[in-house]
């Protein structure tokens, strides 16, 4: 059966609220008819299953995501304990987003990213199988685990439902998405357009495993900032895009950034980068670029780029607010209105 986007919408936070701020904004989320918060594990700053908690806690409907953790640093078995230990906070209220991760962070820390498909396909299924609550044996390239299990004594010993959302940006990635995920969550910093292209490789790769793109949950990570003040709104989203330009050009490629300004960028910045070196190439960075990728202005012109993530195969906009009013872009999208 197709996956409905009517009236979905969602919540991603990262680091720049205390966690007890994020609280109070997801419980506001769920309020206004939110479907989910999601939050970031990407950035060495903020751990995700930590707050996943605490959001998980303090709501009672609302599902928590991880947007995302990887597959590198977190060996399978406690990768599934851990989520395993939060679907026991909150029953069927649990997605475990996983990705590839990014560099150069991953080498920096001392994670060689080789071969990120198979050890993608690999930690899902064990993952996939203990959560299921099986005892696993599987002897794979990046996965080698002998006769383990989520070991339950004392309580329900039930399957635990916990979706496992591939986080993809390139094309690959997305087409095993399409084969293994139970749904893709679709990156942000990446126009309209770039959805076409994805969902042509999620259906190639849904056509492996016998099923159909429409069939597959498709939530998006998308940037909104929100303000009365249009001009505000574009530069807090230009700074956010100035640093993805020069720690994540992959992703800025994807999305038809031209690579005369990715290069230009990365002249300028260092990594991680200064906040004087953001600002100066800030000045590089032109409003048209700011608005290919990310829903900024007042909340109709929010509302209506979010409108485009949706007709261009989005199943659940995700929406990372950037503004200090995190109230206000609830308020705007109550109810999944856009």
């Amino acid at each position: 059966m197709a996956v409905s986007s009517e009236g979905r919408v969602a919540l991603y936070l990262q680091d720049k609220h205390p966690i007890r701020e994020g609280m109070e904004y997801v419980r506001l989320a769920e309020r206004h008819g939110f479907e989910a918060v999601w939050q970031a594990e990407s950035r060495l700053v903020r751990e995700a299953t930590v707050p996943m908690a605490a959001f998980a806690a303090v709501t009672e409907r609302i599902a928590v995501g991880s947007g995302v953790v990887n597959t590198w640093t977190r060996n399978v078995g406690l990768l599934a304990a851990t989520f395993s230990t939060l679907d026991d906070l909150a029953p069927g209220r649990i997605r475990m987003g996983i990705g590839a991760w990014w560099e150069p962070l991953a080498s920096k820390v001392g994670v060689h990213r080789r071969r990120p498909l198979e050890a993608m396909r690999e930690v899902v299924e064990v993952a996939r199988r203990l959560l299921a609550m099986e005892r696993v044996t599987f002897h794979g390239e990046f996965v080698n685990v002998e006769d383990i299990e989520i070991d339950i004594v004392h309580g329900d010993r039930s399957p635990k439902h916990v979706p496992i959302y591939v986080g993809a940006t390139g094309m690959k990635m997305m087409e095993l998405a399409g084969e293994i995920g139970d749904g893709v969550l679709l990156n942000y910093m990446v126009s309209p357009v770039y959805n076409a292209q994805a969902m042509a490789a999620l259906a190639a790769g849904a056509a492996r495993a016998g099923r159909r793109v429409e069939d597959l949950d498709r939530p998006q990570l998308v940037v909104c900032s929100l303000d009365r003040d249009r001009s505000v709104a574009l530069d807090r989203a230009r700074e956010l895009l100035t640093q993805y330009l020069g720690q994540q050009p992959h992703i800025m490629k994807a999305s038809g950034v031209s690579q005369d300004l990715i290069d230009e960028i990365g002249r300028i910045l260092t990594w991680p980068a200064t906040p004087e070196q953001i600002q100066r190439a800030m000045g590089v960075v032109p409003d048209d670029v700011v608005q290919l990728i990310t829903a900024s202005g007042t909340a109709e012109e929010c509302r209506a780029k979010v409108r485009q993530y949706v007709e261009a195969g989005c199943t659940c906009p995700i929406l990372y607010p950037l503004g200090d009013d995190v109230p206000a872009m609830i308020e705007a999208f109550s109810g999944g209105r856009f």
